[in-house]
């Protein structure tokens, strides 16, 4: 059964990647040809990242389209072979009510909710004439989380949190704003962390594969093969946006691998773990926090430009340096997070 179940998480991946590759060619053309570029802020908003980044206006965004596209299609693929076929099918389909209908709910939503605001961005639409405003991204994170939230909560019975190396903590009606908190930060620092070729995507591969062993080895194999399809996609859209990149992530791609990141590690019961799992996410976020805080206060600023990254770039790192070093990091904190998973599970 394991090695059934771990042959279909690879065979998905695999069917992935092929697909997403494939299907990254005429995604190119069509956003090239309707001129679908980032567009960057003025010097006057943010000097710093402006005088860095000014050269890669125009290049295309929506690249994350990749990713949950690609999903999407499989998944459908698989529930509709499973029904007309069987067989195959029926091994490889991960539609599961109780592990994969929220996050491929989650998906949808937010890459819905992210590709309106790339598109708003790309035609100057919105505050600033640069689709939504922080404010109104975190608001809708809020709301999407909100739902999610509601269900786990009220439709699932989830009112417990588990504490790695202890024990489950049952802690009732706050698992709500607990649950709004993960998916509002992961979605949010997700989207901090989209600001060089290849970093977002980089960085994320880590924690999804982490939180794949993790739902393999819990017995969630639908979910497992869900990571795997995700992971499968995601691997592809980063063949493509490595240094110099073909196209950007934007906002359909952060938010939605950001929402649904927080969704599986409420799934898995791991969210906890996440500060491990993915560092560079927290570290991002918390510098734009600080950066904030510090200007509002003090009226200075701790770091020549945030997120994190870009204050590297100011000090002269080369990009794909920063790029590098980031994923090293997130490397090497998703295994300490994992050696804590074993410890716990096992101990």
């Amino acid at each position: 059964m394991i090695v059934t179940q771990a042959i279909s998480f690879l065979a998905l991946g695999t069917l992935s990647f092929i697909f997403a590759m494939i299907f990254s060619k005429p995604l190119l053309s069509l956003l090239k040809r309707y001129q679908l570029g980032k567009q960057i802020r003025s010097e006057k908003d943010t000097p710093v990242f402006a005088g860095l980044h000014k050269k890669k206006e125009g290049t295309p965004t929506m690249g994350g389209i990749i990713i949950w596209f690609t999903i999407l299609i499989i998944a459908g693929v698989m529930y509709l072979g499973d029904i007309l076929f069987g067989g195959v099918f029926s091994q490889l389909n991960f539609i599961n009510r109780a592990e994969t209908y929220l996050p491929l709910a989650a998906l949808c939503i937010a890459a819905f909710i992210g590709l309106v605001d790339d598109i708003m961005g790309v035609f100057h639409m919105g505050p600033r004439g640069g689709g939504l405003s922080m404010k109104g991204k975190l608001l809708l994170y809020v709301l999407v989380a909100t739902v999610g939230a509601l269900w786990f909560y009220f439709r699932l019975d989830w009112n417990v949190i588990h504490v790695p190396l202890w024990r489950d903590v049952l802690i009732g009606v706050w698992y709500i704003p607990l649950f709004i908190f993960v998916l509002t930060a992961t979605a949010f620092s997700t989207n901090e962390t989209d600001g060089l070729d290849g970093l977002a995507a980089g960085v994320l591969v880590f924690p999804f594969i982490a939180l794949g062993i993790v739902s393999f080895l819990n017995y969630k194999y639908d979910l497992a093969m869900f990571i795997a399809v995700l992971l499968g996609a995601l691997v592809a859209f980063l063949w493509n946006n490595v240094y110099p990149a073909k196209f950007f992530m934007g906002d359909t791609g952060a938010m939605s691998l950001g929402i649904v990141l927080g969704v599986i590690a409420m799934l898995t019961n791991t969210a906890l773990l996440l500060p491990f799992f993915a560092s560079i996410l927290v570290v991002e976020s918390l510098s734009v926090i600080i950066q904030v805080l510090s200007k509002k206060i003090r009226g200075k600023k701790v770091f020549l430009s945030t997120p994190i990254h870009h204050h590297f770039e100011a000090l002269g790192l080369p990009e794909t340096n920063v790029t590098m070093k980031f994923w090293i990091i997130s490397g090497i904190t998703t295994s300490l997070g994992l050696i804590i998973f074993f410890l716990d599970k096992y101990k």
